[in-house]
């Protein structure tokens, strides 16, 4: 094999919407973050990071060996432009440490952070519409590190791209979540419906909504817009899904798997990350491995909240069978409960939490464990801040502790709680209390 064909291992990239989720993406296995800022992402919606944020959780992911790129992808107006420099300034300046790399799709952004913060890496989004290698060499000579993939590309095109551009250039292609129905993510639909632009990060995703038709002289009068006859959610595409496919990604060239979802909670990221984490881990180590465990992969990704799965344009282009006609509303299994934020008590076994959705003493939960365990266990007891007794905890983002019943794993040992553990129940709810 030649050093230009030598196979590469892929970086798994994992979105986080806030300090919590970061966290949760590098515990549970994430080599590399992407988060917002305030400003200049396609995430407006998200919570996103204050510059305070960001330098915590810089320093976090640093001092775990994970990088952090921070995405600055919108279509910039003339409005925008002295924003961004000074934005890039602040980031060029964050103390004690920078984000690895930003991620822009717009020409004027581009040379704005060039201009700004000359040596930093940049990441060319897929929102410049990456289709070819002749813009991938276009970018590189500008100085671009690392081009992300339309979504539009299938698994050959991606090789031939491999192919014809420097070996020490980076590909990055989506592989896990929400599909765009429009090119690349450059959809009109939104700010046409609402006023509020995709591309300024502000999108509220028409693509999900159920559309009818009315006739201009019968007005209030609507008909139906049937696809077929299960439904009229006409632009509704399926959640892409690779897990059944490293082995093709891997060997496509691909050096950065990337996962949609910046939006997404801390659940989703420790499933998603955690289970591409363990395929990507197991092939590199043995293609058989990879095979004999695609059952529990597939069974944990099915776990996190998501749509129906298509592998999108990989394999050739969609057909109908990659849209969902009857429904816009997620799959959605398991609920999130919290993270383990410390241990305490003199045993080092009451549980520090803050409470994201009702659970009672008695229930039974399951903990979720970066390197892949699932432990079901049963609370045994609560208490609130003052620790006083609890028998639930009714209030949203409620700081509890919690005491869990002595259960031993399967191979015979006594289950321990470790910070950023995450605490998960299954729907419906399994309840013995």
């Amino acid at each position: 094999m030649t050093e230009k064909n030598k196979r590469r291992t892929p970086e798994l990239l994992i979105p986080a919407s806030s300090l919590e989720v970061l966290r949760t993406a590098v515990i549970f296995g994430a080599d590399a973050v992407y988060i917002g800022g305030e400003a200049f992402g396609l995430r407006a919606k998200a919570k996103n990071f204050s510059l305070e944020e960001m330098a915590e959780g810089i320093a976090f992911a640093h001092a775990h060996g994970v990088r952090v790129y921070v995405t600055a992808n919108i279509l910039a107006h003339n409005a925008d432009l002295d924003g961004a420099k000074t934005y890039f300034a602040q980031l060029r300046d964050m103390r004690p440490k920078q984000p690895d790399a930003l991620i822009i799709s717009d020409p004027g952004m581009f040379a704005v952070a060039k201009e700004i913060w000359p040596e930093v890496e940049i990441h060319i989004s897929t929102q410049a519409n990456n289709t070819n290698y002749l813009t991938y060499l276009f970018w590189w000579k500008l100085g671009a590190k690392r081009v992300v993939s339309a979504r539009e590309l299938s698994l050959e095109e991606i090789r031939e791209i491999r192919r014809q551009i420097p070996r020490e250039m980076e590909i990055e292609s989506f592989v896990h979540g929400a599909m765009c129905i429009s090119y690349s993510g450059r959809c009109l639909l939104s700010n046409y419906f609402t006023g509020r632009d995709a591309n300024q990060g502000a999108c509220t995703q028409p693509c999900r909504w159920q559309y009818a038709v009315m006739e201009e002289s019968r007005p209030g009068e609507y008909f139906p817009v049937y696809e077929n006859e299960r439904g009229s959610f006409i632009f509704n595409s399926r959640d892409l899904c690779m897990i059944d496919h490293i082995p093709e990604l891997v060997e496509a060239g691909i050096d950065s798997l990337k996962i949609e979802g910046r939006m997404k909670t801390a659940l989703y990221v420790a499933t998603v990350a955690r289970t591409y984490r363990l395929a990507i881990d197991d092939y590199l180590e043995s293609p058989e491995k990879y095979r004999a465990r695609l059952d529990r992969y597939r069974e944990e990704i099915a776990k996190c909240t998501h749509r129906q799965f298509t592998t999108g344009f990989y394999f050739g282009k969609p057909g109908p069978e990659a849209q969902i006609y009857d429904s816009s509303t997620y799959i959605n299994e398991y609920t999130y409960l919290g993270m383990a934020e410390a241990i305490t008590g003199d045993d080092g076994a009451l549980i520090q939490m803050e409470q994201r959705n009702k659970f009672s003493v008695g229930d039974c939960l399951e903990i979720m464990k970066p390197d892949g365990r699932n432990i079901p266990v049963r609370v045994a007891a609560l208490y609130d801040e003052e620790m006083n007794p609890v028998d639930s905890a009714p209030h949203a983002r409620q700081k509890l502790f919690v005491r869990f019943e002595k259960t031993r794993e399967e191979n015979g040992e006594w289950a321990e709680v470790e910070q950023y553990d995450i605490f998960r129940v299954d729907k419906p709810r399994v309840s013995n209390g």
